[in-house]
């Protein structure tokens, strides 16, 4: 087993050459004008990916800080995340890839602060059909935002868990990357291919894009395999790891069922907490 994560490491060694950390030079936060993009992505699916969009977004706003979260999987659990109902909505991520609407008339505001949300339906899984034949159908997503007058602070994709058109339009238009994933081994193969796909899209369509941080969830430090993992990837991606790690928990599980982000739920959890810390990092990392 030892052997064999040290040599899918290796793989994710090699597929992040040339992929910077998105970093910017340090404006205050009252000086951001251009809303910083993240896309949270993984294509292995079960590894908090939804959980970690949702609840960091609300953590955002929580903050002070306007985000906008836009639900990019077809399953639209984001959507649910943060209480808004999927029958008969009107005006979704679907619509604006079709162009039936724009993205200011999709958007959705929450009962969160400062928070609002760029809804999904299951209809959102017709969309790479309708872009197979579209030129620059990679920049479709970033061309709807360029058109946002609302100035949001942050925009936080979910991504759904396949590396499909719809992941590159998000990597298209974002500043960089998070990447959620659980200590395992299946989990290590892959960050391999991410990587080797961040990279494609940062050659082809998106010079600035980075991997903004690796996110740990469901981390259980009792479990030798994960404290080994971890241990591993501390190695090769110490700068890319961020210390907060968000811990198994019960409330975190029980959120989505109330249609509630972690922090609205039970704001003393310990995955609350792990989220708004990791909220506070993320901006760190980005300004």
């Amino acid at each position: 087993m030892q052997k064999g994560i040290v040599y899918i490491l290796l793989l994710i060694c090699s597929a992040k050459n040339g992929i910077l950390c998105t970093h910017r030079n340090e404006p205050k936060e009252a000086e951001i004008t251009d809303p910083i993009v993240l896309a949270f992505a993984n294509q292995k699916g079960g590894v908090g990916k939804t959980t970690s969009t949702v609840n960091i977004a609300a953590s955002l706003g929580y903050l002070g800080h306007k985000t906008l979260l836009i639900d990019s999987d077809p399953q639209g659990n984001a959507t649910s995340g943060v209480g808004i109902g999927k029958k008969n909505l009107r005006g979704s991520l679907y619509e604006v890839y079709s162009g039936e609407c724009s993205a200011e008339d999709a958007i959705r505001p929450t009962e969160y602060k400062d928070l609002s949300v760029l809804p999904a339906t299951i209809d959102l899984a017709g969309a790479e059909f309708d872009l197979m034949d579209r030129p620059r159908r990679e920049a479709t997503l970033k061309n709807a935002l360029a058109s946002l007058p609302e100035p949001f602070e942050y925009i936080l994709i979910d991504c759904p868990p396949s590396l499909s058109l719809l992941t590159v339009n998000a990597l298209t238009a974002a500043n960089g990357v998070v990447i959620p994933m659980q200590c395992e081994y299946f989990a290590l193969e892959g960050l391999t291919q991410l990587m080797l796909t961040v990279r494609r899209v940062k050659n082809a369509y998106n010079p600035a894009l980075g991997i903004t941080g690796i996110l740990i969830t469901m981390y259980d430090g009792r479990l030798n395999l994960s404290a080994q993992v971890l241990d591993e990837l501390k190695k090769y991606y110490a700068d890319k790891l961020l210390t907060t790690m968000i811990p198994r928990n019960v409330k975190l599980s029980e959120a989505p069922s109330y249609g509630e982000p972690a922090i609205y739920h039970d704001k003393y959890s310990r995955g609350s907490l792990a989220y708004l810390d990791a909220a506070k990092e993320l901006i760190r990392r980005v300004l």
